[in-house]
């Protein structure tokens, strides 16, 4: 990885579970090239329901910009529109959506780009994270050494290979360190942990200057969109220039141009599951920067120490929260050989207000995390909207996947290729045009990211990603 990428150190997303180099490349070059198939729990099925249930396959789409336009051409809230996680953006997705339509107005909405098949009617609503897991086609395009010279095939199959070993070796067969990818905190311009900081404050204006106005890497207009709040404010003139696709960011504008010093009223016209993105992204931070602490430590992710809080992992590999266990001496033995079997994990922490606590070693580890982003004295109590407020939880530090595969597949035609590709190398970065091609294939638990499945592998800036 780049030493400077700033992305990463914003994130907490550095180090890597085993050392070495990587195959480097580039994910996305082509739409098609990142496709994600939801592995969706059963959906009772009732003629009488009250809801549509619908298979819908978007390319290119943000989900909740999916959403508004559906819900516009539904007739409804989008706050009656459910569904199980946000996809990424570049890519081609389908996934279960609970609509509460009828089901022919559903079934003739057209929109470039969205496919909808539906399912039937049902009385079952969905809630985030309620999915069994997804299964991911991704191409590796580009592949390189760390001095950007190409690979060969046969060099990025055998590096694949090596880092797959070195890994079960460290941390067991099929598994990787539970990183929070890029997309829980906005690629390119990770503002939502900016905006979640300012949030556990109450600091309203902060968090809406912030979503506003923070600098990232997007399109120059955007770009200057952005520079102008930063360097002159709010005004009028501003809703005449706005970006149209910055949506959300128009609805801000006009509230608080309507009602000058509504911060917090501004704030809640975002989507409600995005205003709890700010603050779940900010513990997202603390629970990277804590994996990243053990590794630097030499502390395991797979085998517990005394003072490590463990929990049961169920059958589609989701962590029990509500009966962790503190690792006692006269129970390590007993508790390590159960990580091994994969039906305990450690956590680490996503802190809150009433968040189990470790001991030992491992809360002054967790300690030193938290006092050195400045959060040692945050309540995470949130008065002024109180369904902001978070009493904190905690994540396996490691994740499992299955079904893995790779292989080589043909370089693409340059006329095939998106914007990112065609911009070339851009210094730090560890791609090549002529190198291989790699195609993985493999199937990760709800809440686990393909991104930081794949990061371990290519060993890369995460603009690459």
């Amino acid at each position: 990885m780049s030493s400077d990428d700033s992305l990463a150190q914003t994130i907490g997303l550095v180090g890597y579970a085993v050392e070495g180099d990587g195959i480097g490349g580039v994910l996305k070059s082509r739409i098609q090239d990142f496709r994600v198939d939801e592995i969706s729990t059963k959906i009772s099925l009732d003629p009488k329901g009250r809801f549509t249930a619908a298979n819908i396959t978007l390319t290119n789409w943000e989900t909740n910009r999916f959403v508004n336009r559906l819900a516009k051409a539904c007739g409804i809230s989008r706050n009656r529109i459910f569904f199980a996680g946000t996809k990424d953006k570049r890519a081609v997705t389908r996934q279960v959506f609970i609509i509460d339509a009828p089901q022919k107005r559903v079934a003739e909405v057209e929109m470039t780009d969205v496919e909808i098949e539906i399912i039937g009617r049902t009385h079952q609503k969905l809630g985030f994270g309620n999915h069994r897991g997804n299964r991911f086609t991704i191409v590796a395009r580009g592949c390189a050494h760390p001095d950007g010279s190409p690979m060969s095939d046969e060099e990025a199959i055998e590096r694949i290979r090596l880092i797959e070993s070195k890994m079960k070796a460290s941390i067991g067969e099929n598994r990787f360190p539970n990183w929070i990818g890029p997309q829980r905190f906005g690629a390119g311009r990770p503002v939502t942990p900016v905006v979640g900081r300012h949030v556990i404050s109450e600091d309203w204006e902060g968090a809406v200057m912030a979503y506003l106005s923070m600098e990232g890497k997007e399109k120059e207009d955007v770009f200057s969109f952005r520079k102008r709040i930063r360097d002159n404010g709010i005004s009028e003139d501003l809703l005449d220039d706005i970006p149209k696709w910055l949506g959300y960011e128009r609805e801000l504008l006009k509230h608080i141009l309507e009602y000058p010093g509504d911060w917090s009223g501004a704030f809640r016209r975002l989507p409600n599951n995005l205003q709890l993105m700010t603050v779940h992204s900010l513990q997202s931070v603390v629970f990277n920067k804590t994996i990243k602490e053990r590794l630097d430590c030499g502390m395991s992710l797979s085998s517990p120490n005394v003072g490590d809080l463990v929990g049961r992992v169920d059958e589609v590999n989701q962590l029990d929260t509500v009966s962790m266990v503190e690792v006692e001496e006269r129970t390590l033995n007993r508790i390590g050989r159960n990580c091994d079997m994969g039906r305990l994990a450690i956590t680490g922490p996503l802190p809150g207000s009433e968040m189990d606590q470790t001991s030992g070693e491992t809360a002054i580890l967790e300690q030193k995390v938290l006092d050195d982003m400045d959060l040692s004295e945050t309540s995470w109590i949130v008065e002024k909207i109180p369904r902001l407020t978070t009493k904190g939880t905690r994540r396996a530090l490691v994740t499992k996947f299955s079904e893995f595969q790779y292989e080589s597949v043909p370089i693409a035609g340059e006329e095939t290729m998106g914007e990112k590709w065609m911009e070339g190398v851009n210094p730090g970065e560890i791609w090549h045009p002529e190198g291989a091609c790699i195609r993985f294939r493999f199937t990760l638990p709800s809440g686990s990211y393909a991104t930081t499945l794949l990061r371990e592998f290519m060993r890369c800036p995460l603009g690459q990603l």
